[in-house]
């Protein structure tokens, strides 16, 4: 039995209303399962094993429930375009190199090393539409210990035909990926407009067949949406295109990014059927999307964590994506509807972690019970005159620290660093 305490200062939320704070305290985890958090250690825990970090924060491992591996290479560039073009000019372009194996190695060498080096614990990854790239990635993350969800993108019109080679094999490397211990397959049809009907047939019969999650895009952009409409003109809505075929919650679990323009029958249909939303701000911004009414999903229970959405958006902090979301909140209930007021930090936090760990189980807090997922922050470079409390220490890491001054990270309850 695997038994051992950190010491710090512990941060948490156990709703989307607070964050918890235990000063100058214990958390232990056991077999890999938080197993309570004290202030002096009971006499059962005397003799187990402690990382005692001081003045450090110890807060629950971030989560990503979006980003596209293969962008990380040109994040930063190309953000003059919206999405349909970006896409066509920068993106398309950009996954062909996949194709290379050698690429793929060097190019997700560097995304692995950022990725784990950060406070992110769980991610849900866009590979590309190659087997055996998709699954060097998988492996790279797995030997470091990283929890994730990757999968290889399926599509099959109105892309290089060289991106649609690859749907033949899906199946194959679901069976390969399969045996990872630490990273799992996920079916991914990058969204509406490069899915034919067949295509989605297809997926649906093997997200039946293997019990997988499905991940894909949703009502992000207003060209987009068009295009969908005259693409499924027997759909009522985007959604409904993916309901259509069981792709779209109820016993699938879906992940669907962005949701910045989803109609009232929309939002009912992802509440009815438990659809996560991936909230990428920055991603929404670059691209002009626009921005997702985040406070009308939270008002209406919609399951939600953050996504980075690399490369439209320009990095994998889930820190700068909290920063952002609140921004972006801000500019909307000014702008657009100032009947939803702005998020606030603990909402931000609380999507960052329990939120969009949700999707991964129990995940995303330190309550009893769930998965030992940890990251100890060093404020100490945040030169400040005056006095902090840990809560405001805690805020300002999501504007100025970002992924940096990370000092361990464990994931459940694996010590990664």
């Amino acid at each position: 039995m695997e038994i051992y305490a950190l010491k710090g200062h512990i941060c948490y939320c156990k709703d989307k209303n607070d964050i918890q704070v235990a000063k100058d305290s214990f958390i232990v985890c056991e077999n890999g399962l938080c197993s309570g958090i004290y202030k002096n250690l009971p006499e059962k825990f005397k003799d187990i094993k402690i990382f005692d970090y001081g003045d450090k924060l110890i807060i629950p491992g971030l989560v990503d429930l979006h980003l596209h591996a293969p962008q990380y290479a040109f994040r930063g560039l190309g953000m003059d375009l919206e999405l349909i073009d970006w896409l066509n000019q920068n993106t398309f372009v950009e996954e062909q190199k996949y194709a290379d194996l050698e690429y793929a190695r060097k190019a997700y060498e560097i995304f692995v090393e950022d990725i784990v080096a950060g406070a992110t614990t769980r991610a849900c990854i866009f590979g590309t539409a190659h087997p055996q790239a998709t699954l060097m990635l998988m492996e790279m993350l797995d030997e470091k210990g990283f929890n994730a969800y990757v999968g290889m993108v399926n599509m099959d019109r109105n892309c290089p035909e060289s991106l649609c080679l690859a749907n033949s094999e899906t199946e194959e490397w679901i069976k390969k990926s399969s045996r990872l211990k630490n990273v799992k397959p996920i079916l991914t049809p990058r969204f509406i407009p490069v899915c034919s009907d067949e295509l989605m047939e297809m997926i649906s019969d093997l997200q039946k067949k293997y019990d997988l999650p499905v991940q894909s895009h949703l009502s992000e952009n207003l060209q987009e949406i068009e295009w969908v409409k005259k693409l499924c003109p027997d759909s009522e809505f985007y959604g409904a295109a993916y309901d259509k075929y069981g792709l779209f919650g109820g016993r699938c679990p879906t992940i669907m990014a962005h949701c910045v323009y989803s109609t009232d029958k929309e939002i009912e249909l992802m509440k009815r059927q438990n659809v996560f939303v991936a909230h990428c701000p920055e991603s929404n911004a670059n691209l002009s999307s626009g921005i997702a009414p985040v406070r009308l999903f939270l008002e209406k229970g919609i399951k939600m964590g953050l996504g980075s959405d690399v490369a439209a958006g320009s990095s994998i902090s889930i820190f700068y994506a909290m920063a952002m979301a609140m921004q972006c909140s801000k500019l909307r209930w000014r702008l657009v509807d100032q009947s939803l007021a702005p998020i606030k930090f603990s909402e931000a936090f609380y999507l960052a972690t329990k939120g969009g760990g949700e999707f991964f189980g129990k995940v995303g807090s330190f309550e009893d019970g769930y998965e030992f997922d940890a990251v100890v922050i060093d404020d100490s470079k945040i030169k400040h005159p005056q006095k902090l409390d840990v809560k405001q220490r805690l805020e300002r890491c999501a504007y100025l620290i970002g992924d940096k001054e990370i000092s361990a990270k464990f994931i459940k309850g694996k010590q990664v660093f």
